[in-house]
């Protein structure tokens, strides 16, 4: 720390930009690791002092504060644990993603919904910032697609755990004989690129559309047409925004994606993961998903890939995901 310190210091400093700016991350990084570690040692001291108090019977306040603290250090300690289990490039980077319902019409529309409160939900509960940059309602409830921005240290690193397709059995609200549904949907995570991250875009490759947004956001809204649909057509990779108040703003926060995702592909390209990838996202449908949630016969949700169960669906549907992340990333670690 005192070395980083030092080099920030300097008079140079700021004649490399993006390495002052490499620098300040891994300080704020480790200023939080630091913060993190004097916590838990604070809260152990003071567990202490209350068990003393507890054991000796002289305070029942004292037993109450002592289980809640106890909760909140087990709570602090798994999501430590699992921080350290992320060592990738990207993986400290905030998250873009997109939520696509597999074929099944209006039942899997609301699953596609479903999915986007719980992993907002579940961003709420770890204290990350999210923002809705482009939704497209279904006809009848749900949704056809989102896109959406994850704002958070390893926020891309936690989310890639979800990538993939999710399946859901439940008796569906919108069938009047009460039958059960097999509904898909699918996640999938992008690492938002920096503008220290260099990401060539040609503008001959762009195709620009505009038109006018629809859905919640705002009084502009279906007053002008400034939504905006960017096609890169060398990749025919789509990203649209709508929820910005200018055509001019849409437009940049569209190519903040679209830099996002070229970047995501070039790195799966080095990594020779691309066709399996691909694969993926052609097939959202029955045994590709990596998780299932039955809500009928049976309360269960089941990880496809790690088998970790759990019966408490409300729970998990309301964010509580943090086993599922963890047990992935220790599979993926012993693998």
């Amino acid at each position: 720390m005192n070395r980083i310190e030092a080099q920030a210091s300097a008079q140079d400093f700021w004649n490399d930009q993006e390495e002052a700016q490499k620098l300040l991350q891994q300080r704020s990084r480790l200023e939080r690791v630091i913060s993190r570690q004097q916590s838990f040692e604070a809260a152990v001291a003071d567990a202490g002092v209350l068990f003393e108090f507890a054991e000796a019977g002289e305070d029942a306040e004292s037993l109450r504060e002592l289980r809640a603290l106890v909760e909140r250090l087990e709570r602090e300690i798994g999501e430590a644990e699992t921080e350290m289990l992320l060592a990738g490039e990207n993986d400290v980077r905030n998250a873009i993603c997109t939520i696509h319902p597999g074929a099944g019409g209006t039942e899997s529309q609301d699953w596609a919904e479903m999915l986007l409160r719980m992993y907002l939900k579940w961003a709420e509960r770890r204290g990350f910032k999210t923002e809705i940059i482009d939704y497209q309602p279904g006809e009848e409830a749900g949704i056809k697609g989102v896109t959406f921005r994850v704002e958070g240290e390893y926020a891309y690193g936690l989310l890639a755990a979800e990538a993939g397709v999710h399946r859901l059995v439940r008796i569906s609200p919108f069938d009047q004989a009460a039958r059960r549904h097999t509904s898909f949907a699918s996640l999938f995570v992008y690492p938002e690129v920096d503008e220290n991250i260099e990401v060539e875009i040609q503008e001959k490759d762009l195709r620009v559309d505009t038109y006018r947004a629809t859905g919640a956001g705002g009084q502009h809204i279906n007053t002008t047409d400034s939504a905006v649909r960017i096609t890169h057509i060398p990749t025919n990779i789509v990203v649209q925004c709508q929820n910005q108040r200018s055509q001019h703003q849409n437009r940049a926060v569209a190519m903040q994606v679209l830099r996002s995702r070229l970047y995501e592909l070039e790195l799966e390209k080095r990594q020779a993961e691309t066709a399996a990838l691909e694969a993926n996202k052609a097939d959202i449908s029955f045994g590709s998903q990596i998780r299932n949630y039955v809500l009928a016969p049976y309360r269960l949700v089941k990880d496809a890939r790690t088998k970790l169960e759990r019966g408490d669906v409300d729970a998990v549907l309301a964010g509580d995901l943090d086993d599922f992340i963890k047990a992935y990333l220790l599979s993926r670690r012993a693998a």
